[in-house]
């Protein structure tokens, strides 16, 4: 078996600092028309996936791949397959982050596997990220980033059909949402806004729904639900893309073991993410 290439790569590690400043929280409970019911004063909790509003990719222009992203290296090993996708992660929430404070997320690559799948080589990067607050640990994830070719012809994965669900929720999605979002989360991903880039070089058949998004969706769409009980722990797998001409709907099922299931799909009851909560 020929050695992995990216071995090296593996328990590189980088140091951020940022501070959860009010300005995003308020912009993505907008975007969320959740502005009634989240709060930014100071000294205010931070929805625990919300830290994804910092620590950003803060690159210059000249830094810009032709698909927006940052060009390859730097923290990341330079993979050159040209697709690169935010495929899952695994949270778990320690204690919470407020407005105000101080953070510093330390990101570690713990694995990055090659693998062969219908779509060709596929490689697997697994970021260990940990945030801090200056006087505990916030947020533990773990993330997978999947580097995969374009194909010539987009072809969907076989449909996960969406199972009964104790409550479900149209979500509208258009390019404005799209655009929001890219610009809180600072992706340039061209996939997410520019749509004859995404048609006629990524070969979609249309912009395509952020994975971040539809996590955050679930996630607001389940706490929404249960304001009595904090977030214990959030996973999320991205099964089949969702594009903006479909309809959006967030559904989720209680679990024996007192868990949620939570799943974003199409109109036509197909699987896009599935996702996990459990709670304190």
């Amino acid at each position: 078996m020929e050695e992995n290439p990216w071995r090296e790569w593996v328990g590189k590690s980088e140091t951020l600092e940022d501070c959860a400043t009010p300005t995003p929280v308020r912009a993505l409970a907008a975007t969320l028309n959740r502005e009634e019911e989240t709060s930014s004063s100071p000294g205010s909790e931070l929805q625990p996936i919300w830290n994804w509003l910092y620590f950003l990719p803060i690159v210059p222009m000249s830094n810009v791949g032709k698909d927006g992203h940052p060009e390859r290296g730097g923290f990341l090993p330079p993979i050159t397959l040209p697709r690169r996708m935010w495929a899952g992660s695994r949270c778990t929430f320690h204690n919470p982050i407020h407005i105000g404070d101080t953070m510093r997320r330390t990101s570690t690559i713990t694995n990055v596997t090659e693998k062969e799948g219908k779509a060709g080589n596929l490689v697997f990067v697994t970021v260990q990220h940990e945030v801090s607050t200056e006087s505990q640990l916030a947020v533990t994830e773990e993330q997978d980033i999947v580097y995969v070719n374009i194909p010539e012809k987009f072809t969907p994965p076989e449909p996960a059909p969406l199972p009964e669900c104790d409550w479900n929720e149209m979500i509208p999605v258009n390019p404005v949402l799209l655009f929001r979002f890219s610009a809180l989360t600072f992706n340039g991903h061209r996939i997410h806004y520019d749509r004859s880039y995404a048609t006629d070089v990524e070969n979609y058949p249309g912009l395509v729904v952020h994975g971040p998004l539809q996590a955050v969706l679930l996630f607001d769409a389940a706490t929404k639900r249960n304001p009595s009980s904090r977030p214990a722990s959030f996973e999320f797998r991205g099964l089949r893309p969702l594009f903006d001409f479909e309809k959006l709907s967030v559904s989720g099922q209680t679990n024996q073991d007192g868990s949620w299931s939570l799943y974003t799909s199409n109109g036509e009851g197909a699987i896009g993410m599935k996702a996990k909560i459990t709670w304190n």
